[in-house]
């Protein structure tokens, strides 16, 4: 999967060694509580480096998602049983405007820009997760449930609080975790009210290279990485 200039992530002696923008790899997240991967995504790199990495989803992008295992939608299915009946994976495409994706090393949480028709701006999206863990095709994360969307006027509002606290019931998360993740929420929050980085940094404004191909999803989607460095 590593393409287009890519380099392995962990080096001899743990050294740190960057991929090249235009490079393809993998965005994956744990399915919660367990240990199969269950959701992936190819991206293209933009740039990568020790204060930042950030990718593009492409639209008609390949992807990975879980399903019920009748094939159901997850969201289709009522809260109070969403996350108790037995699911699977499936492949589908990414319809749609493209997301840019952010992550700073070791961060429990990465920003998704979103756009509407026509490239005008739509939001922010911060994504509760575990900090990324990065291996020579690319970079695994659980989600967290909760997340924040921040808009173009800078106002802010939490998302999937109902669906957090169901995890909870269902076994998902236990209470210390949970503390965890709404105390990363309460700091990202800090960094939004401050406008810190990334929402200062004039992302929304980044074009991808149309030249660049929309990266294939892989066979070997869900391997597991014999390298892992946070």
């Amino acid at each position: 999967m590593a393409e287009g200039g890519a380099v392995r992530r962990v080096a001899a002696g743990g050294s740190t060694v960057y991929w090249a923008p235009g490079s393809h790899i993998l965005w994956r997240y744990r399915e919660n509580a367990g240990e199969h991967f269950h959701i992936c995504r190819p991206v293209t790199v933009v740039r990568d480096d020790e204060e930042l990495l950030a990718v593009w989803m492409a639209p008609g992008t390949e992807c990975v998602k879980p399903v019920l295992a009748d094939g159901t939608p997850v969201h289709g299915e009522p809260l109070e049983s969403r996350y108790t009946k037995a699911r699977t994976v499936q492949r589908g495409r990414w319809f749609g405007n493209g997301v840019l994706k952010l992550a700073r090393p070791g961060e429990p949480w990465s920003v998704w820009l979103f756009w509407e028709p026509g490239w005008r701006f739509k939001n922010w999206y911060v994504n509760l997760e575990a900090p990324l863990a990065r291996w020579e095709g690319g970079v695994d994360s659980e989600d967290h449930f909760l997340d924040i969307s921040v808009h173009p006027d800078r106002s802010w509002h939490w998302l999937d609080e109902d669906e957090f606290a169901q995890a909870q019931r269902a076994g998902l998360m236990d209470t210390q975790l949970a503390a965890q993740v709404r105390e990363a929420g309460h700091c990202a929050v800090e960094v939004i009210r401050a406008w810190g980085a990334p929402f200062s940094d004039g992302w929304q404004h980044w074009r991808p290279d149309p030249a660049w191909p929309v990266p294939s999803l892989p066979d070997d989607w869900d391997r597991t990485p014999a390298h892992v460095s946070s």
